[in-house]
Order: C-alpha cells, then structure tokens, then sequence
C-alpha cells in the first residue's frame, strides 16, 4: 500500500468507522457464538497472496463482527463504561503515524514532555496533593500505566521495594528472602481481582479485609488485620483502597484508613480506577477526600474522559 492508496483506503475506513458507531444500536450487544467459532472460518496459516481490502472489510462483516461484544452499545450494561471519541479516535491515528517510543526523554522530548504535562492537567482537575504534581521543574508527576491492574502492581512492586530497604538498613542482617516471606498485603474484600494477583506476581502475602454494610473497608477491621498479623510476626507493608468498586461502586474510607497506613508506615495506594474521573465534578470531589495520605494513585481516563483504551493515569 502506497501513499496514494493510504490516503483512499483511509477515507473510506473513516466512513466506516463513522457508520459503524452511528448505527452501533443497531447490533447485537453479546454475540450469539461459540468458543472457538473463529478458528474454522479463517485459514490455518497466513496467506502466500494478499487479499483485496475490499474482501478484508467484507470478511470483517461476516467473520469478526458476529464475535464482538458491542461495549459502545447503548444497550451494553457489563463491566464498566469504557470511553471513545472522535478526537481520540484521530488522535490515535497520528500516534500510531508518528510511532514514538517513549521510554525516555531523549527517546522523544515531546512525548515524554506532553506525558507529563497533561497528567498535571489531570491532578489538577482532580486537585490531588501538590506533591503528585511536576510542577514547574517538571520533576516527577504521573506517569501513563496501561491499566489499573498495571498500576497497582507496580504500586506494590515499589511498596516491597521500600519496605525491605527499609528493614534491612535497621538490620543488616536479613535477607530479602527471609523479608519477603513474612510481607503481607491488605485490600477488601470487594477489591477487583488484579489486587489479588498483583499479590500473586509480587510473591507476597495478600489478605482480605471484611467490608462493613455499606461494602467499605473500615479503620476498626485493617486495625484488628494488622495487629493479629504482626503479633504473628508478619510485616504489614501495603494496602490498597478502592474507590469504586467494580462490583458495586463502594468506597473505602480514606480518612479512617489513611491514618492507620501513616501510622504504621504501611504503603497506601488508591485504586479509583471505575470513579475517579468523576472527583472532576465539584458535588463527588468529597469522596477522594483523604488522599492525602496515599503513597500512590491511579485513575482510568479510557473509561469516563472519552480517551480509547488504554490510559490509566497513575501518580
């Protein structure tokens, strides 16, 4: 494909798209089909010749779109809204055009700039604690994740990191295996299942905290979890608080928990994956209230701010 070409082929993609997501109520929502439906209907191996485009949009019709499950829907009611526009839209064609890798500032200086930039953007809307911020020194800041479950990985990565520093400078003795398996992790138990393997990948220890009536971890249940565990011996070295649960929308209490991570120089990190775009409203900000005493933050843009998938805003 030439310049030439490109340039009708992605015209006429435009129009696709554009009929596509006009007419997208029209679909079926879930699709009717079975695991392992694709197979059969494609070729077992790549093929010698290439296809028209016009036979590849067709096959798209009648092969993949039967297979997808519409989540622009207005009928789609599963999981969580995910986001899409037509700037974004745009936007990701002249990325993928530019291709910038941008793993470092000499990388692309744009990139890397813009990155920063924007996510003070997003920490102001949000009015997180200046210290998330970069600032005018454009030192620190956030940094783009592409999920939430990435986030609070790395989260915990660098919460594991801290605490074995930590105690091996007060003990020069120890070693890190003998640290490792005495850290354990908290969230509650209405926590999204990445926390779960978050705990699972950092080979660490990760317990459930019981949420109270209203589905929210409480100071009085990750006090009584934290005193059992370290008379037992253990060290408590994380904890993850959720502000909008996946399955309900609950929120932990920040102000009751936040405290009790100070205190105990526990890693706090703050899973608003689901509702942190709407702390932007002035009438939900109250519910971020607290965060203040996070280690860590992270929020899903690619769900509520019209940005496509994947933009997990992470401090």
């Amino acid at each position: 494909m030439n310049a030439h070409e490109f340039r009708r082929r992605g015209k006429e993609m435009v129009d696709y798209v554009a009929d596509y997501l006009e007419g997208v109520e029209g679909r079926q929502v879930y699709p009717d089909v079975e695991p392992g439906y694709l197979r059969p209907l494609l070729p077992t191996a790549a093929p010698q010749e290439p296809e028209t485009f016009e036979d590849i949009i067709k096959d798209v019709e009648k092969i993949i779109m039967p297979g997808v499950t519409h989540w622009h829907s207005p009928y789609f009611f599963a999981y969580f809204p995910t986001a899409s526009s037509y700037p974004a839209m745009l936007a990701d064609m002249l990325c993928g055009a530019i291709g910038c890798i941008g793993f470092s500032w000499a990388a692309s200086p744009a990139c890397t700039e813009l990155e920063t930039v924007m996510m003070d953007w997003l920490g102001k809307m949000l009015q997180l604690p200046a210290v998330f911020l970069a600032g005018e020194a454009g030192e620190g800041g956030g940094v783009i994740q592409g999920s939430a479950s990435e986030a609070t990985l790395v989260a915990l990565l660098a919460a594991r990191t801290k605490a074995t520093r930590r105690l091996q400078a007060a003990s020069p003795g120890l070693t890190q295996a003998t640290i490792m398996e005495k850290l354990v992790a908290y969230a509650s138990d209405q926590a999204h299942s990445s926390v779960e393997r978050a705990g699972l990948i950092g080979g660490v220890k990760l317990k459930a905290i019981p949420s109270d009536g209203k589905f929210a971890m409480r100071a009085s249940a990750l006090q009584e979890a934290l005193e059992r565990d370290k008379a037992e011996g253990l060290i408590p070295f994380f904890v993850v608080a959720t502000l909008g649960t996946t399955s309900c929308c609950s929120f932990d209490n920040l102000l009751e928990v936040g405290p009790i991570c100070r205190e105990e120089d526990v890693w706090l990190h703050v899973d608003a994956a689901y509702a942190g775009s709407a702390f932007i409203c002035p009438e939900f900000r109250h519910l971020l209230n607290g965060v203040e005493y996070a280690d860590s933050f992270n929020f899903n843009p690619h769900k509520w701010l019209l940005v496509n998938f994947d933009c997990s805003a992470m401090w």
